[in-house]
């Protein structure tokens, strides 16, 4: 069974094609805005884990405020 083996200029022919088409350019939105969303609840669940060894160690958001207020007047 014969094989159909592209040339290196066929293939180089191909990735252009596909590089400009409009379903190639859809499918990749998508998968960055997946991946964006994606890289945001990854972000969020490590806040949620800061957040809780934070309360966990007794600060309190009058604390943080009380420290924000304090690099305020230092600056």
């Amino acid at each position: 069974m014969a094989k159909n083996w592209l040339t290196d200029e066929q293939v180089e022919q191909e990735i252009e094609r596909l590089k400009n088409s409009d379903h190639v350019k859809l499918a990749r939105k998508d998968e960055q805005i997946r991946y964006r969303r994606r890289k945001y609840l990854y972000t969020l669940r490590a806040y949620e884990k800061m957040g809780k060894e934070l309360e966990k160690a007794g600060v309190t958001f009058e604390m943080l405020d009380q420290l924000d207020k304090f690099g305020e007047e230092v600056e």
